[in-house]
């Protein structure tokens, strides 16, 4: 029978293949089987490195580990981690020591994905074997991907760390033997927060569900995650882990311990979301949680305020290396006179989408109401809110009426969480309709950002903004920080966070006056020199309290920088004498730091291939983690018999505190967050099916 008429006829075309409904039924059934159980060898060209994806998650506890065993995952020990910090002045050493134990009787993978603060330079790794510490090689990604595999084939233990995002990282450690407890010790070093006279950082604990849009991909099951590789977010998979269900009765936990040298007098040291212990011992402060562990659900923040009598207005930090001298300069602006204001246009936007559900939809309700409250006559406003869709309360912002202000605090009252996290659609939408100049327009995002697609939403702030300014509200308990900052700057913004209810009266009000008062704006930078090599380049406008905090490297002795700016359309000028400033060793790991940051931001040039081996002889030369490096460490001596088979296991991590889990994930299918082989899953038998009923139909209609 020729070809055609197979096809033309569905019957024949049945009896031809000897189809059936049994068999179809069986098709899917194999497929949902295989689809959960897939072997961790026939993913060896995954960038996870052999993972098994993890879907069945019913009945595993808070942070345990997963073995695949004889088709069913087994809970294992769970995994600690322990914080080390050294602050000195506005420097932060940090080591964060993971221990993975394995306590069944076959040998183990394991791979964690985890955050670290955004502007982290994380340049040492070592794999901790007993009493043994192997130091972590820095290598170009591939290479060092490589090396790691090579070592798990021949049964060798080894670490590799990578970098998903400038604030997600994935650890992964081969060949743990049985009943046996491996470390990875990795480091980094960052430079702390200094705003309106206050000192803070921020240590992120878990990687919350991200909204994962675009089509899938063919290759969409690679990784470890629950997400499916998209077009939008190539790398889904990696920046996804697997949550843990509520009511479990495991934990991942962290200990923290904070030696502080503030190098000045403080007036108060805090730490908003966990009870610490503080220990005065001369002028250094030692620092633990009261309860000594914590649960990683959360971002843990340590404040500390200087006496106002020695609140710093500058500081300079140098390091000398291989000839060349780094320095780092933070320099706070005397205060800007006040002007008379313009009338404003102030477009809020309001992220209701699932992850925002629980006590995160109640900050941000809090937040936004506060914010109507401050709109003056004169002014114009809108409010945005987006999930799945992206919806106006005015058609076009209306002018400030107490009518106006009643319609809006009604409306965002209402507001409930629910959907996905389309943000580009929102962005476009207060991005639009700027033909009026004669307003002060600024666009006020409250928002987890919760999403996998930074990179597309950095184009459309860069490409739309206009004249309009861009300011982040960070909600809930683990925002994502680096789509928080980057967009603020990006829109010629600032940001701040809300993490629980009563700090949205003080967080939003220092929001308000930084909005509200002149803005430091055309920054430039003159060194009295010409072969000094600055980072960041282009230096973002500065608000009230702020300060300009920029790193450089010369081969000379820094001399004097003069900073110039405008403000209220008058020129603003000061000078510093770049002498008498501290040695801090790292200064040049900042300095690289910073670099690579800055040329990341380049990334849609058409001439980024050379950025990018920039970015990686960079990163190289400065021992950094980086997009295109990682760190690699491998022990000499193989410990696994070849003939043992090593499963791969992922860590599973905890909803962030405060998150309302069916709000994410829903009752069966996921909102926020999509279990992407699940959907595939539910796809193709949804599929089978329709084609079953068609082809029976069709069938019958021939009896």
């Amino acid at each position: 029978m020729k070809s055609s008429q197979l096809l033309s006829n569905p019957k024949v075309l049945l009896a031809s293949v000897g189809l059936s409904a049994g068999s179809i039924i069986s098709f899917v059934l194999f497929i949902l089987f295989n689809s959960v159980h897939v072997n961790a060898a026939e993913q060896t060209e995954d960038i996870i490195n052999d993972t098994d994806i993890v879907t069945n998650i019913t009945d595993v506890g808070h942070g345990s580990l997963l073995f695949k065993q004889d088709s069913h995952y087994s809970k294992a020990a769970q995994l600690n981690i322990d914080v080390v910090m050294s602050i000195t002045g506005m420097i932060n050493r940090v080591i964060v020591t993971q221990s993975f134990s394995n306590t069944t009787d076959d040998w183990q993978e394991g791979i964690y994905v985890f955050p670290l603060p955004e502007n982290a330079a994380v340049d040492q790794m070592r794999l901790k074997i007993g009493e043994r510490l192997i130091e972590g090689q820095i290598k170009e990604k591939q290479a060092a991907k490589k090396i790691y595999k090579q070592a798990k084939r021949q049964g060798k233990r080894a670490a590799l760390t990578e970098q998903e995002r400038p604030n997600i990282f994935t650890t992964s450690v081969a060949n743990i033997a049985p009943h046996e407890t491996i470390k990875v010790e990795i480091e980094y070093q960052q430079i702390v927060n200094y705003d309106n006279g206050v000192f803070s950082l921020r240590f992120p604990m878990v990687v919350g569900p991200r909204y994962i849009p675009g089509k899938q991909r063919i290759e969409g099951f690679s990784g470890a995650g629950w997400a499916v590789n998209t077009d939008e977010v190539p790398h889904a998979a990696r920046i996804t882990p697997q949550v843990l269900r509520p009511g479990n009765n495991r934990n991942n936990t962290v200990s923290i311990k904070i030696d502080l040298d503030a190098g000045l007098a403080l007036e108060k040291i805090d730490s908003p979301y966990h009870a610490i212990d503080i220990n005065k011992q001369s002028d250094q402060y030692q620092i633990v949680l009261k309860q000594e562990t914590t649960l990683a659900n959360r971002d843990f923040e340590l404040i500390w305020k200087p006496k106002p009598s020695v609140a710093p207005k500058a500081a300079l930090f140098t390091e000398k290396k291989n000839g060349e001298t780094y320095a780092m300069i933070m320099m706070v602006p005397p205060e800007m006179q006040e002007v008379q204001s313009l009338n404003r246009e102030i477009i809020y936007v309001i992220d209701t989408s699932g992850s925002m559900g629980g006590q995160s939809i109640i900050q941000a309700r809090a937040a936004l109401e506060l914010a109507l409250t401050r709109l003056k006559p004169g002014d114009k406003f809108n409010v945005i809110q987006f999930n799945s869709i992206t919806s106006k309360l005015f058609q076009y912002s209306q002018e400030v009426n107490q009518q106006a202000l009643d319609q809006a605090i009604r409306y965002v009252r209402s507001l409930q969480a629910t959907g996905g996290t389309e943000m580009a659609s929102a962005l476009h939408a207060a991005l639009n309709n700027q033909q009026n100049n004669n307003y002060l327009r600024q666009v006020i995002f409250l928002t987890d950002g919760s999403i996998g697609n930074e990179q597309t939403l950095f184009e459309i702030i860069q490409n739309k903004l206009g004249n309009s300014r861009l300011f982040t509200v960070g909600i809930g308990s683990a925002p994502n920080s680096h789509f928080m900052q980057r967009a603020a700057n990006f829109g010629r913004g600032t940001h701040t966070y809300i993490g629980k209810l009563d700090e949205v009266q003080t967080r939003m009000q220092v929001l308000f006056e930084k909005i509200e008062n002149p803005v430091l704006k055309d920054i430039a930078i003159d060194w009295m020199e010409t072969d000094m090599e600055i980072w960041p380049q282009k230096i973002t406008d500065l608000y009230k309290g702020e300060p300009l905090v920029i790193t450089a490297k010369t081969r000379n002795e820094p001399g004097e920088v003069k900073i110039t700016g405008q403000v209220s359309g008058k020129t603003w000028a000061s000078s510093l004498i770049l002498k008498g400033g501290q040695n801090r060793k790292g200064i040049s790991t900042l300095w690289a730091r910073n670099k690579i940051a800055a040329l990341m931001e380049q990334k849609r040039d058409a001439e980024f291939e050379s950025i990018k081996q920039t970015i990686i002889e960079t990163a190289l030369e400065h021992h950094l983690v980086s997009k295109f490096t990682s760190l690699v460490a491998v022990d000499v001596t193989p410990v696994r018999p070849i003939e043992k088979k090593l499963d791969s296991h992922a860590i599973q991590t905890h909803l962030p505190a405060g998150w309302d889990h069916n709000k994410v994930f829903g009752q069966q299918f996921p909102a926020t967050a999509t279990d992407a082989r699940l959907n595939f899953i539910i796809g193709l038998f949804l599929m089978l099916l329709s084609s079953l009923i068609y082809l029976t139909r069709y069938r019958n209609s021939y009896v």
